[in-house]
């Protein structure tokens, strides 16, 4: 049998914002580390991403001791703000239908985008107290703003085999995945039930179905067709386009590049 192993690890800290890729990362039950533990919605707290707003993909963020905001292709000013809000303010979100407390980054931070994505919006943060369960609490486990699962997984080998029925190959950072591995062939992580990467073991939970998020060329923020329109034609099924697995983690510890897969069931 092939050796399979992780090729890559991306987080993305604010929901439907830029993503950044790490040799490791830390696993919690909640997904990556920081992974999209901050969000931008509206004043009504209603969540906004780049199915409505494609140039969020233009929003960089920068993690270290502070959290960093600035705009891709942009010389214009950048953002710098805590990593956990001081404030204490509160505020009612939705996701999906998923009613949660977050606390608000502050006014500046919702200045900055509003000024940015030409709407009235809000920059948050969910707290540890913040329970949002997984695929609205078809499993007992905590998520973030992720939309259903905490970690998405995709085979190097997937992206191949659709870059080769596309005029123009995409990048992998369309489907935005945590998890990234080599080794297999196409479309082996759908049969996948149970694995293990490194010392940590994960659920395959469900196939990802795809919106429209992965037509945005994330290095300009333009929404086009593709490569859904090519994905359509033979990975449709249950009225929607699926690519990718959604995990679950049973356990925490670090992740790095270049750990091997192992398929238990």
């Amino acid at each position: 049998m092939a050796l399979i192993t992780l090729s890559s690890l991306h987080t993305y800290p604010i929901k439907s914002a830029a993503g950044t890729s790490l040799d490791q990362a830390q696993v919690t039950t909640r997904g990556l580390l920081h992974d999209r533990r901050w969000m931008v919605c509206d004043r009504h707290g209603q969540f906004l991403t780049q199915r409505k707003f494609p140039k969020m993909a233009l929003i960089q963020v920068a993690l270290g001791s502070t959290l960093r905001l600035s705009i891709a292709n942009n010389g214009g000013t950048s953002l710098e703000l805590p990593l956990v809000p001081v404030s204490g303010a509160t505020v009612a979100v939705d996701v999906w239908g998923d009613d949660c407390m977050a606390c608000s980054m502050g006014e500046e931070a919702g200045q900055w985008l509003s000024d940015f994505l030409g709407v009235d919006c809000q920059l948050v943060y969910m707290p540890d107290s913040t329970h949002r369960p997984v695929d609205h609490g078809r499993f007992d486990v905590p998520n973030s703003f992720a939309d259903a699962y905490p970690f998405l997984l995709i085979s190097a080998a997937s992206l191949a085999d659709l870059n080769g029925r596309l005029e123009q190959p995409v990048p992998m950072n369309r489907f935005r995945p945590n998890l990234v591995v080599q080794g297999c062939d196409a479309f082996a992580e759908d049969t996948w039930q149970h694995i293990k990467i490194g010392d940590i073991e994960f659920d395959v939970a469900k196939a990802c179905s795809r919106c429209s998020v992965p037509g945005v060329d994330q290095s300009t923020g333009e929404q086009g067709k593709e490569p859904l329109k090519t994905l359509a034609t033979y990975r449709r099924w249950d009225h929607a386009i699926w690519f990718g697995q959604n995990l679950i983690a049973q356990g925490e510890g670090a992740l790095r590049v270049g750990d091997t897969v192992e398929i238990l069931a």
